[in-house]
Formats: C-alpha cells, structure tokens, sequence
C-alpha cells in the first residue's frame, strides 16, 4: 500500500496544529504544565502560553507537522518497496 504524501501530510499538520492549539488553551484555562508547554517557545518563534500564542503554535504545527508528515510519507513509500 502507498500513502498519499500530500494527504498524508495534510493529516499530520491539521491534527498537530490543533493540538498545540488545544493544548495551550487546556493550559490558559486553568490547567497545570505551563512551565512544560512554555518550552515550546525554543523551536515555534514567537509561541506564548497565551490566546494568541495558541493560534502562533497552531500555525507552526501545522507547518511542522506537514513537513514530519509528508517526510514520513516519503520514507514510508520508499522504503514499502511496493509499485502502484
């Protein structure tokens, strides 16, 4: 079986984006591992645990997770060995 690298990838950067996103505002909320979260900041530019850095670490995780995503894609299809 072959995967979809632009479905694939797609996949990865919707559902990591909104992690990030759902993640941050669990956090804003009320929720404890703030300081965990904050850590982010090192590889998303200009990410808070904050409103609107939940929408900054939705948009990065969506690209980061379409970059990992569509590697793994890559590799997957490459790697199978199977022709279609």
């Amino acid at each position: 079986m072959k995967l979809s690298i632009k479905a694939f990838s797609l996949t990865c950067g919707i559902l990591w984006g909104l992690t990030i996103l759902i993640m941050t505002y669990w956090v804003v909320i009320g929720s404890s591992g703030g300081e965990t979260l904050g850590k982010l900041h090192k590889f998303y530019f200009g990410y808070s645990v904050s409103w609107i850095g939940g929408i900054i670490g939705l948009i990065w995780g969506f690209v980061d997770g379409l970059i990992c995503g569509a590697i793994f894609a890559w590799l997957y299809n490459r790697l199978s060995g199977k022709k279609e």
